[in-house]
């Protein structure tokens, strides 16, 4: 029996898990979803102060009180940035660190910081608009490459995202976290750009000292699917999970 904790993305909550979950469990697994602060069904808490500091603090909460040992740790897109400081904080207690088409940040980054300036530009400006400073919920089709049920199961469930994790810097040691068993899911049809820089960081060999460069743990699995293959491919991103406990 293996144990996973799976940490969502910006906008998102516990939900986006859902089919995760079920399969997870029902193959006997032990298997939980974090709500980050101030989204998901824990949106009524959004105020300005929540920060990345809050949504590590989560992550850790979690691990620490399901008293996961062993830990599949599953993050997406701008979960990276929470897996890495995880990983970096508790690395006996993470057995494999999954980054589904997620951020790979470099010491001292934000999560905005290796993105485009007018993504950045108008996401800072989405915030400041928002009486708790938080930033508006993209389109999941035009984003994620979501269609049809699919799409609109994650539009009436996404809230808008606390702003000040967008901005506020990660420092960690790359090569504590790269001791950790890594996987990649790289999502290829249709890439999301803001997502680009983690591939190429990926194949640049001076990139955490060549961390992901080298092998010895370290895998990347393409999948011809959008951004959230856990909603959009489940059957076979539920088969990718499983495989990891094999």
């Amino acid at each position: 029996m293996a144990h996973y904790l799976l940490v969502h993305g910006a906008w998102g909550g516990a939900w986006y898990w859902r089919d995760t979950l079920a399969a997870l469990i029902g193959a006997g697994h032990r298997a939980h979803a974090v709500t980050l602060t101030g989204v998901g069904e824990r949106a009524h808490l959004l105020t300005p102060a929540i920060d990345l500091e809050t949504h590590i603090a989560d992550v850790l909460g979690a691990l620490d009180t399901e008293e996961l040992q062993d830990c599949i740790l599953v993050v997406h897109s701008y979960g990276g940035m929470l897996g890495t400081a995880v990983a970096d904080r508790r690395p006996g207690r993470i057995a494999h660190l999954v980054y589904v088409d997620a951020v790979l940040p470099a010491p001292g980054e934000s999560w905005s910081s290796a993105q485009p300036p007018d993504t950045r530009a108008a996401r800072i400006a989405s915030a400041e608009s928002h009486p708790q400073y938080a930033f508006a919920a993209p389109d999941p089709t035009a984003a994620f490459g979501l269609t049809g049920p699919a799409a609109d199961w994650v539009r009436r469930r996404q809230t808008p995202h606390p702003g000040h994790t967008y901005t506020q810097p990660l420092d960690f040691d790359p090569a504590r976290v790269a001791a950790v068993p890594r996987t990649f899911i790289n999502c290829t049809q249709p890439t999301l750009p803001t997502i680009d820089v983690s591939r190429r960081r990926m194949a640049d060999p001076g990139f955490w000292g060549g961390a992901w460069h080298r092998g010895g743990g370290v895998r990347t699995i393409d999948m011809a699917t959008g951004h959230s293959p856990m909603v959009s491919e489940p059957q076979a991103f539920n088969r990718l999970m499983l495989d990891l406990a094999a």
